[in-house]
């Protein structure tokens, strides 16, 4: 039986290495590629609406969650609306920006119509907070408050201290990816800690109950680098106002990157270490134009800062024009992105209605007949 005081995964091994999840990733991606091995994973992602998508969050996780898309995986995308209020007193215009997150994600091509998408929202799903209560009872008060990503937010956030919403918020995430029985989230090196945190509970729920209901979930990795914020400071981030927003028009994104930090030599040079702002120009001209960031450099040679702005104003709009035409369409029919929100929260909650019948059957909890 698994106890209040037990040790996450990562802890009790002595700490996942970053190599281990990366080699981790790539059997997944690997087994991804096999249709036989395919079926058998079912992948839950999502974001909280607290604002248009921006380019960080297309490269860095919406252009693989298409291309996963394709390959025919089922896929379980949560607004997390609920989430909002983890680290804020109030969650202004959530449904607004809820069906902003959902023009996004169709935008840049999720496409519930042919393929297994089910784009839901939270708050919509109350079976997923049934879920969160009986999870509360695997995990102690010290484990949640060593969550690095907790703290994180918490330094990062309006709030004057830790609330009990913020200290559970990754106890949430993992009734987001349990109840589906997700077994694929992508996730960022950050974001580790969480899907560590749901795989000790989706452990000791089994141990518990003598069971294997709950899948051990595995960090699909992007490939991309943390693309860092346009001030060179931090990653790119809505709150910290220094990303490029993925529904930006061409003259909005050219006035962005014109007012990018860069430094002062003109020989171009890819070092994220010791010219991280150039680095990271660099890096996003080489994702819109699938040449390595290295070359473009050379290309560019003394070209400086100037030359570098300019290339990537001209690839990042090329990049992005499909998606904002995509976008515009879709904006004159915003009661079809009601149709896709409703179809995709009847099909969670009919998800998580099972997974709590199931959860109850295990839990001995009294069932009105």
């Amino acid at each position: 039986m698994a106890h209040m005081n037990e040790q996450t995964d990562t802890e009790k091994q002595g700490g996942e290495t970053w190599a281990a999840a990366q080699a981790e990733s790539r059997a997944l991606e690997a087994a991804l590629q096999n249709p036989e091995q395919r079926r058998h994973y079912r992948m839950l992602t999502g974001d909280r609406p607290t604002g248009r998508l921006h380019i960080g969050h297309y490269f860095g996780s919406l252009r693989n969650r298409v291309a996963l898309q394709q390959l025919g995986l089922e896929t379980f995308i949560v607004i997390a609306d609920y989430q909002v209020l983890t680290d804020r007193e109030q969650g202004e215009h959530i449904a607004g920006f809820t069906r902003e997150l959902c023009l996004d994600y169709l935008a840049a091509g999720l496409d519930p119509e042919n393929y297994p998408v089910h784009i839901f929202v939270h708050s919509q799903v109350p079976e997923l907070n049934q879920l969160f209560v009986p999870f509360l009872s695997l995990v102690s008060q010290r484990e949640l408050e060593r969550n690095p990503t907790t703290k994180d937010e918490l330094q990062h956030s309006a709030l004057e201290q830790l609330t009990a919403a913020l200290l559970t918020y990754p106890v949430h995430q993992a009734a987001d990816i349990l109840f589906c029985h997700g077994n694929v989230v992508p996730v960022g090196k950050d974001q580790l800690p969480h899907i560590e945190l749901t795989r000790s509970i989706a452990r000791r729920f089994n141990q518990r109950y003598g069971c294997t209901y709950f899948p051990r979930p595995v960090g699909l990795l992007s490939d991309t680098p943390a693309i860092m914020g346009l001030d060179g400071s931090a990653k790119m981030s809505k709150s910290r106002g220094n990303s490029i927003e993925l529904a930006a028009s061409a003259d909005e994104v050219a006035r962005n990157i014109r007012r990018a930090r860069t430094d002062s030599e003109r020989l171009l040079s890819y070092e994220p270490e010791r010219r991280p702002e150039v680095a990271n120009l660099l890096q996003l001209a080489a994702l819109c134009s699938d040449c390595p960031p290295g070359q473009l450099a050379r290309q560019l040679g003394t070209g400086g800062a100037g030359a570098l702005k300019r290339l990537l104003t001209e690839r990042l709009n090329a990049h992005l024009e499909p998606i904002r035409q995509r976008r515009r369409e879709l904006e004159q029919h915003m009661d079809y992105i009601d149709e896709v929100l409703a179809r995709g929260c009847t099909i969670a909650r009919e998800r998580a209605a099972q997974t709590m019948k199931e959860v109850h059957q295990l839990l001995g909890t009294y069932a009105v007949s």
